[in-house]
């Protein structure tokens, strides 16, 4: 049973498509400064393998650590704009 003011997920999804294009609809912009580097504490069995592979690639550990993170934040990345895409395709076709 659906709680008194609380949107379903689809409702939610019409909501937040119908304002994408309306800045007034969003808060304002967040500013974050980047850092130069950033420390990561990895478990040992975790940093090992890491080791592993580095070697294999002939790299190393936090080169090829860097890498990988740059690959899947692209492949991230990639996934969110075809979700995007797909969620605006969906309200097209709704109102259509």
């Amino acid at each position: 049973m659906k709680k008194k003011n609380q949107l379903t997920e689809e409702e939610i999804d019409e909501l937040v498509i119908s304002q994408a294009d309306d800045d007034n609809a969003w808060e304002e912009f967040v500013t974050v400064d980047q850092e130069l580097a950033t420390t990561l504490s990895l478990p040992p069995e975790l940093a090992s393998r890491a080791a592993f592979f580095a070697q294999l690639h002939k790299m190393s550990v936090a080169a090829w650590l860097q890498r990988i993170v740059q690959e899947r934040l692209a492949f991230e990345e990639s996934a969110f704009a075809g979700l995007k895409q797909v969620m605006e395709e969906k309200s097209t076709y709704k109102t259509s």
